[in-house]
């Protein structure tokens, strides 16, 4: 049988050990994300000098002020298209990521939430007579805390969910509406 400091101890520890390997999870992920970042910037910035050196080339060789209006207005809802296709892969990049932060911190929570717990239920089973007040009201403490941090869990995937709705919303709407603004 262990003592309480002993459990307390070896509890610390191994709590330290789980939330470095998170952390370590986690900052392996942000250099993820960060790496599709700059990999998406530097794509556009290829693609956008090839495609700016094209467009100037075109535009030199109008022979008349009306060809270089419709030449310009031809490449005006290419480009509109391109940056909200730039939008919505930034958007991906930081959805995947927010996703796996939530997913480890998720995971982190419930786990060490399970081992306090089972911690706090094995040093009562030891505790002095006359202690049953605080026993019970420490558990209440911990359910009342579990019951805030879900709830908390959930409405913040709730305004998660409805942003990404929204945002999905604006770029179907600006979508739609580039093709109408750009002929006129």
């Amino acid at each position: 049988m262990f003592s309480a400091p002993e459990q307390f101890s070896a509890a610390t520890k191994a709590n330290f050990d789980a939330q470095l390997a998170m952390m370590t999870a986690l900052t392996t992920k942000a250099f993820e994300s960060v790496e599709k970042f700059v990999e998406l910037n530097l794509t556009v910035v290829k693609t956008s000098m090839e495609e700016s050196t094209a467009n100037a080339k075109q535009l030199m060789a109008a022979k008349d002020p009306q060809e270089f209006f419709t030449l310009s207005a031809a490449h005006a809802q290419p480009n509109t298209e391109k940056a909200l296709a730039y939008g919505r892969h930034l958007s991906t990049i930081v959805s995947s990521t927010q996703a796996e932060f939530t997913k480890a911190a998720e995971s982190q929570i419930a786990e060490t939430n399970r081992k306090v717990v089972a911690l706090f239920e094995e040093v009562s089973k030891n505790a002095p007579a006359g202690t049953e007040g605080m026993v019970t009201f420490v558990k209440t403490a911990i359910t009342n805390a579990n019951a805030g941090y879900d709830q908390l869990s959930k409405t913040t995937k709730q305004a998660v969910e409805a942003i990404e709705t929204n945002m999905t919303t604006a770029v179907a709407q600006i979508t739609k509406a580039t093709p109408k603004a750009t002929k006129k």
